[in-house]
């Protein structure tokens, strides 16, 4: 009977000392907070050699955006695109173009040279 008890208690002590592993978030965590979105920003490329040219700007405070883009087009006229997007009437895009379309001059077709017949030697 005491070496019953004995062992029993031997037990006890052993499962006391190593709890289970147990998890709870914790105390510093607090939900984040979500506000309406509010934004600015504004980007270029101008690049003189390349002719690259193009940019954004948009601005967003709440549901209501607005911004503008520009691109240089292969004709040689600047695309320009004003925006504005709000939550009743959708994305409403003004598309306009400053300069005039130029077209390089095209040259007449000419075929290329035929490649020269196989020779053959014998040696």
């Amino acid at each position: 009977m005491k070496v019953i008890f004995a062992v029993l208690a031997l037990t006890v002590a052993a499962l006391a000392d190593n709890p289970p592993p147990s998890y709870q978030q914790p105390s510093t965590y607090q939900e984040p907070s979500y506000g309406p979105a509010q934004y600015n920003f504004d980007w270029n490329v101008k690049d003189d050699y390349s002719g690259n040219n193009y940019g954004q700007q948009e601005e967003r405070n709440g549901d209501k955006t607005s911004g503008s883009y520009y691109v240089n087009l292969p004709d040689g006229r600047l695309q320009k695109v004003t925006y504005t997007v709000d939550g009743y009437g959708g994305y409403q895009a003004e598309v306009t173009y400053e300069g005039e379309a130029t077209y390089a001059e095209t040259k007449p077709y000419q075929p290329a040279a035929p490649a020269p017949a196989p020779g053959y030697q014998s040696y």
